[in-house]
């Protein structure tokens, strides 16, 4: 059980800051941030959750069964992650490709404080056993006057897992499959890196969410694994019954002058091959909700829609479905994991030819970060433009790609993976 208070504040914004900044002390940190975007399925602007209380840990082997014992065992809020490696507990599949990273493949933790904003409304949920420490807790993050700027790291260079060369023959590779059969698409991703460096976690992730104002921001600390991900897209969502999954494919780069911004944006709704690749990755993601939906319930809601956000316009579906009251929230996650639009159609197939080419393990990468709440619902946003950081054996990562189909062009693809790995580069190299 959880005591409950709540206060009204008077600069929100303000108050954020103070709020992860405090959040700072706690070994497992697990910050939500929506930026204000207006989304339709919206719970909160901000969610904080930190000092574990209970806690689950495990590889993929028979990782969503962990996962499900844990959730039906806790019936509370617990914060965490899916990597993209458990594809290997839902199908005959390995990762056998190079990791400097060595995040868990799943991790869960109950947090004993937990921090909920919705406008200028913010409510504290302490388990009992440290709620008298509310109100001191409180009194503490509106006292912080000053946020430490962090001891400087030194310049980030950044390194390339493959050259461009060999990623347009991987890319041409891909093609050869397509061409054949094997699959329709393939998200097909490149790995950026730096050994021996360090950086400062929390200034990283203020710099990197100023440049992009994602709607699914994300901060996560544990221990000395870091995530600092400015993802613009939701993977899946629960409110009761309803199951919301909500794909981005086709990207579009912004422009200053608002009339290009606009043509832009006409360029990216009627773009064939984008629009072909967002209905591929529909179709995809209505199969994989109709694995738990009550009959007849797959509904396309939105298809096709373009979205801008600071870096780059989106084109968003969205595809929801009704679940029975008996059904697991574990079980919609595991039949729909990992999301279409970071793999492909055939969904296996295009993750068998995906590790074949890929040189980098993905982990974290293009999984899934999130939270569950007491009576079952969730919200997981995928994690891409993402930094990922390994501070005890000082390894910065981020990874980039795109959808390979039929009319994919290898230079353009190329081009299109500079775009997405923009603001990461701007942030660590400052350029």
């Amino acid at each position: 059980m959880r005591s409950i208070k709540k206060y009204t504040l008077k600069n929100p914004l303000e108050f954020k800051n103070k709020l992860l900044y405090w959040a700072q002390q706690f070994e497992d940190v697990v910050w939500l941030d929506s930026n204000q975007y207006s989304q339709r399925y919206s719970s909160y602007d901000a969610v904080l959750a930190v000092d574990t209380f209970t806690s689950v840990k495990t590889d993929y082997q028979n990782g969503f069964d962990a996962l499900k014992e844990y959730q039906e065992q806790t019936a509370d809020w617990i914060f965490g992650y899916l990597s993209y490696d458990l594809k290997n507990d839902t199908e005959s599949l390995t990762s056998n490709n190079f990791d400097g990273l060595h995040f868990p493949d799943l991790y869960f933790f109950q947090p004993k404080k937990l921090f909920l904003l919705k406008e200028n409304v913010l409510e504290i949920q302490y388990l009992r056993m440290v709620d008298d420490e509310i109100v001191e807790d409180f009194d503490t993050i509106l006292s912080i006057y000053q946020e430490d700027k962090g001891q400087p790291c030194g310049k980030v260079k950044i390194s390339l897992r493959i050259t461009k060369d060999v990623y347009k023959s991987k890319v041409s590779k891909m093609l050869e499959h397509i061409h054949r059969g094997d699959i329709y698409e393939a998200n097909f991703c490149q790995e950026f890196f730096a050994k021996g460096s360090c950086i400062d976690p929390l200034q990283t992730y203020h710099h990197l969410n100023d440049i992009s104002k994602p709607p699914f921001a994300t901060f996560f600390k544990m221990n000395h694994h870091y995530l600092l991900s400015a993802s613009p897209e939701r993977y899946i969502r629960k409110e009761g019954f309803k199951i919301i999954s909500q794909p981005i494919k086709g990207t579009a780069k912004r422009s200053l002058n608002p009339k290009d911004d606009q043509q832009l944006i006409e360029n990216l709704k009627n773009d064939p091959k984008e629009r072909s690749e967002n209905v591929m990755i529909v179709d995809l993601v209505r199969n994989d909700l109709s694995r738990t939906a009550a009959q007849g319930s797959v509904k396309v809601e939105e298809l096709c829609e373009v979205y801008s956000f600071e870096q780059v316009h989106q084109m968003i579906s969205t595809v929801v479905s009704k679940i029975n009251k008996n059904t697991s929230p574990i079980d919609v996650l595991k039949s729909t994991f990992p999301m279409g639009s970071m793999t492909g159609a055939p969904k296996i197939s295009a993750m068998q030819i995906i590790e074949e080419l890929e040189v980098s393990k993905r982990g974290l990468y293009s999984g899934a970060m999130g939270y569950f709440t007491p009576n079952g619902d969730f919200d997981f946003n995928v994690v891409i433009r993402s930094i990922l950081y390994n501070k005890e054996e000082e390894y910065i990562s981020y990874t980039v790609g795109g959808a390979i189909t039929a009319k994919s062009d290898p230079d353009k693809e190329y081009e299109e993976c500079l775009l997405k790995a923009k603001a990461m580069r701007e942030v660590l190299e400052g350029v």
